[in-house]
């Protein structure tokens, strides 16, 4: 579908678009390809299950059409978000084929809508699956991406080991992709202002928005949660501080680039003080520059969680501006 000895490609994901999928003005396959047809960008990473109703078995019909709407508006998919529900009714864990089959479908319609492959979170196939898969993704002419994001890095062991079974298969057709929330220097301030006007102490706000790396604010969060002190009211929004922010460098991902067909380029808001948003872009670049990278560069907004009245594609579009400008800075062109 692409020539990738062009370089990398830069794209965005649907699921910037995801307060708009959830107020259903418009179709999600009509949002999706209006994203191409406002010239936003020509390359759209999908998830399946937003933009297909038949999700997890996503029905010819409805793949060719996304298909054709796409090609009318001169996009194109890079890579299709997937997903294994591990239980089965009546409540039960699937088995190794029961899972195998549960996938299937969903690479049958990457292969349709005319993507590169599928993304997984990082581990979860499993070798087992990953063996059972690798003829499948041949025959088929797709890679498997296995995200790594937020708090997880190379140095923790379940991701170690996750990276090694990738190395140690040593096949094309299942690579990493890596979201740069791992490469937060600091948190949005968005997210910090939320915080405060959520109830959070005044204290501890101070605490994450000048000491975010400082080895001793992971048990402030904790500690707060556990003592009863996040108001209900954003015990959601609370937990990203856990699950969802990272606090890697971009150095911790030199000796694993080899394994990596993608990035994701999280962003939460766009105010960049410090570099919030173009540092670890930049330093994205400056790790990929010269090493012939061809994968993709994509963008993914995290901050629609609570920024509800901000225009998606407006915020995207400037998104993608600060991205190409900070990677081309920093050595790579997209």
């Amino acid at each position: 579908m692409t020539d990738r000895s062009a370089g990398p490609i830069l794209g965005a994901s649907s699921f910037n678009w995801t307060p708009d999928v959830l107020r259903a003005d418009r179709a999600a396959h009509q949002i999706v390809t209006g994203i191409c047809a406002d010239g936003v960008c020509a390359v759209i990473e999908l998830e399946a299950g937003q933009v297909w109703r038949s999700f997890p078995a996503p029905a010819d019909e409805e793949v060719d059409a996304l298909r054709e709407e796409l090609t009318a508006a001169n996009g194109r998919v890079s890579i299709v978000g997937a997903s294994i529900d591990e239980f089965a009714l009546p409540l039960r864990r699937r088995t190794p084929a029961e899972r195998l089959a549960f996938l299937v479908p969903q690479l049958l319609a990457a292969r349709r809508v005319g993507a590169l492959g599928i993304r997984l979170p990082i581990g979860q196939a499993g070798r087992p699956l990953l063996e059972r898969l690798q003829p499948v993704l041949h025959e088929l002419n797709l890679t498997l991406f296995e995200e790594l994001q937020g708090p997880q890095s190379p140095a923790d062991p379940a991701t170690a080991q996750a990276l090694e079974t990738i190395s140690d298969l040593a096949d094309p057709r299942i690579r990493a992709l890596v979201d740069i929330s791992m490469l937060m220097p600091a948190l949005p301030v968005s997210y910090l202002e939320r915080l405060r006007r959520g109830g959070v102490p005044a204290e501890l706000v101070a605490r994450l928005t000048r000491e975010w790396l400082a080895p001793e604010t992971p048990d402030a969060v904790i500690g707060l949660l556990q003592s009863g002190g996040v108001p209900p009211r954003i015990h959601p929004l609370y937990l990203n501080l856990l699950i969802r922010f990272g606090r890697s460098g971009a150095e911790e991902l030199r000796d694993v680039l080899d394994l990596v067909g993608g990035f994701h380029l999280k962003f939460w808001d766009l105010d960049d003080d410090g570099g919030r948003v173009t540092g670890p872009i930049r330093d994205l670049g400056r790790l990929l520059a010269g090493t012939g990278f061809s994968g993709t560069l994509t963008s993914e907004w995290g901050g629609h969680e609570w920024l509800h009245d901000q225009d998606a594609t407006t915020t995207t579009r400037r998104h993608l501006a600060l991205a190409r400008a900070a990677l081309i800075e920093g050595g790579l062109a997209a």
